[in-house]
């Protein structure tokens, strides 16, 4: 195993897609993304999450995943499994057939749909770091889940020794300040949103769980790396040059406009599981151009004619 700690979490941790192919997990094409991620320079895989339709796989696929991540990766970088669910039982046990299963740590979503107050989301949260024996990597993201773990509840979370850190995805600049000001020296703040990784990086942030480095992971990992050399600028020269790919892979929702843009490289087929829906010909062609105006990317000649 590759040890996930406060000292070791940092930089460009990618949120895999999960391939598929005639409604089967793609899993030659999954081999295929974490070598070329590896090969990309990343410092961490994060099977299982939102952009990898976790809520759409059954138990064996989320272990199918999860394994062939493991497998693939063999120890070259730490696997970050996401193990959330809105059942703190369910939670455990998956964090700890995670564990199993030979992933480094987890990735835990705040629960979705119940809706808990900030004192239900600490006792989960402590529950999971309790029994699950795998540092855990918090997972705020209330666009989806309806609820917003507030920075006060993270400073509680974090004296948890086996809670490295968070990845925050609120789209506030504001409230990952407050975490890092706040929260135990050494605590690991990761942006959630590609186009605020150098913003939160410009206030202490160590890195990001991105969505665009699925397709561009050496732009990504670049940019991570030059903000923890506190070179802002060349980082912020990367932020802009990727700032109109990472708004384009969320014109329509999560994982559907990367996974267009993988197919559109080659990577993987563009399928995605109802209910999200494929990707609209408007958004078809916004991918498109992001793509191809992304000078960094070497774009294949269709899109270059399109």
């Amino acid at each position: 195993m590759t040890p996930v700690t406060r000292e070791t979490l940092h930089g460009c941790l990618t949120a895999l897609i999960t391939p598929f192919h005639d409604g089967q997990i793609d899993e030659p094409a999954l081999r295929a993304l974490v070598d070329r991620q590896i090969a990309g320079d990343v410092d961490g895989l994060v099977p299982c999450g939102t952009t990898g339709e976790a809520p759409a796989l059954s138990a064996r696929e989320w272990e199918q995943v999860v394994a062939v991540a493991v497998e693939t990766a063999a120890g070259r970088v730490p696997i970050l499994a996401g193990t959330g669910s809105n059942s703190t039982a369910a939670s455990i046990e998956r964090t700890r057939r995670a564990r199993e299963l030979g992933a480094d740590g987890a990735l835990v979503v705040t629960p979705y749909y119940n809706r808990p107050t900030q004192e239900g989301l600490y006792g989960h949260f402590a529950a999971i770091a309790e029994a699950a024996d795998l540092p855990l990597v918090l997972y705020n993201v209330p666009g989806r889940t309806g609820v917003n773990l507030l920075p006060e509840t993270v400073v509680r979370l974090a004296d948890i020794p086996a809670i490295v850190g968070i990845k925050e995805a609120s789209g506030s600049l504001d409230q990952a300040s407050q975490i890092v000001n706040d929260a135990p020296a050494g605590f690991v703040v990761l942006s959630g949103d590609d186009s605020l990784t150098l913003p939160i990086a410009s206030v202490g942030g160590r890195g990001v769980i991105s969505v665009v480095s699925n397709i561009a992971p050496e732009a990504v990992s670049a940019l991570t790396a030059a903000c923890l050399a506190g070179d802002f600028a060349a980082a912020r020269a990367m932020h802009l040059a990727l700032f109109d790919l990472c708004r384009a892979m969320f014109v329509e929702t999560n994982p559907v406009p990367v996974k267009a843009a993988a197919a559109m490289l080659g990577l993987c087929t563009p399928e995605v599981r109802l209910p999200l829906a494929p990707l609209s010909e408007t958004g078809r062609l916004r991918v498109e151009r992001a793509l191809v105006a992304w000078q960094a990317t070497p774009a294949p000649r269709s899109l270059i004619a399109a």
